[in-house]
């Protein structure tokens, strides 16, 4: 409101006590009860008082009752409500072979969100309908490249804290090139869940992470719509369908925890990282690129080729929908059939060691967070 509104509205004034004498019990009803006044006036009105007070008894007493009725319906409906969803309340399903949580995290890189629409996926989908899903894709860090992703998801760091800005950088104070293929330690910031898991007595394993079998290669060469998509996400099903086929043989598919994501691959992207050479002022360049910022879709690159090029990348903008990959998690402390909404893949190291019931390192996703995903356990 303005001021012109408040200047324009007048103030309620408040009732007085002479206000109150003049809307006595009078206003109310059609009778008068002042004992003043003259006896054939109070005789004429006695059978009239009479008959309303009684019949504004009546009322009253019938209302009061209906009141208390109702009163006592409705808390007994609400605790008997109450009572009922209390425990209609879902729990995490007890393990029936396993003697601990064991978790399956599985990357099917260039698994883009909505991949699993493309064709038919029995059973990815078999995981989404008795298990959890981001409704609308799995949020990845920027720059939405493997390494950084990849790396967030299993330590919960966003890229500035871990280390591995790209998946090929110059260190500016040492000169030394970063790259897919190095594996010093002094690149690696942070602590990985497989070593969050040893620390706590636990075992643990990794295989080709980040990396797997993937549709992002053909990504890259042919683009997101192309027919050889659609064979990938095929195997990438049929390899699924194989993982579930094992562990039912072995009788414990309900009890491991399976928690599918993606991350992406490319050596070279649409991001540009600029040193400034001395004497420039660093946001003086980053104004000066903001300006010249391509859309989704265009990518520069210096070639000295005419070649024509038609295919995918990523390393967008991570708030861009076409950059999200997926999430799906299967097992006992995952709700069956649930949605829940996009969330930033470094949550995922908290949800893991939530399952695992251990003490994480610290890290840039929420210690809230599995609550809003994981059935509570008893």
């Amino acid at each position: 409101m303005g001021p012109d509104s408040l200047t324009a509205t007048k103030p309620i004034p408040l009732p007085t006590h002479e206000d109150d004498r003049l809307n006595q019990s009078t206003s109310l009803l059609s009778f008068n009860t002042d004992s003043s006044e003259d006896s054939s006036s109070n005789t004429s009105q006695k059978p009239t008082t009479t008959i309303v007070f009684i019949a504004l008894t009546l009322a009253t007493c019938v209302a009061l009752s209906a009141a208390a009725a109702f009163g006592f319906l409705f808390f007994s409906a609400s605790s008997s409500s109450s009572s009922s969803s209390s425990s209609l309340k879902s729990t995490a399903r007890p393990l029936k072979k396993l003697d601990k949580p064991v978790v399956l995290l599985i990357s099917s890189d260039g698994f883009r969100f909505g991949y699993q629409f493309k064709t038919a996926t029995p059973n990815i989908h078999r995981l989404i309908n008795n298990g959890t899903e981001a409704e609308t894709g799995l949020i990845p860090v920027f720059p939405s490249l493997t390494f950084p992703n990849h790396y967030s998801i299993v330590t919960g760091l966003y890229p500035a804290f871990h280390g591995i800005i790209n998946n090929h950088f110059v260190d500016p104070d040492s000169g030394a090139t970063f790259t897919m293929g190095s594996h010093e330690p002094k690149w690696w910031l942070g602590e990985p869940l497989w070593e969050t898991v040893v620390n706590h007595g636990l075992k643990a394993a990794t295989y080709f992470w980040p990396g797997s079998e993937d549709p992002d290669h053909q990504g890259h060469q042919v683009g997101p719509d192309d027919p050889q998509i659609t064979e990938a996400v095929a195997r990438i099903d049929s390899m699924i369908g194989r993982l579930i086929d094992g562990l039912e043989k072995r009788g414990v598919f309900e009890d491991v925890t399976i928690i599918m994501v993606a991350g992406w691959v490319q050596s070279y992207s649409p991001l540009l990282a600029i040193r400034p050479p001395a004497g420039y002022n660093p946001s003086d360049i980053v104004a000066k690129m903001n300006e010249g910022l391509i859309e989704e879709g265009f990518k520069v690159e210096q070639k000295k080729t005419n070649r024509k090029e038609c295919g995918g990348a990523h390393g967008y903008d991570n708030a861009i929908f076409s950059m999200r990959t997926i999430f799906i998690g299967h097992g006992p402390q995952f709700e069956r059939g649930k949605k829940v909404p996009s969330f930033e893949n470094v949550q995922i190291y908290n949800l893991v060691t939530s399952i695992l019931k251990i003490q994480g390192a610290a890290n840039n996703g929420s210690s809230s967070f599995p609550k809003s995903v994981l059935l509570p356990t008893t």
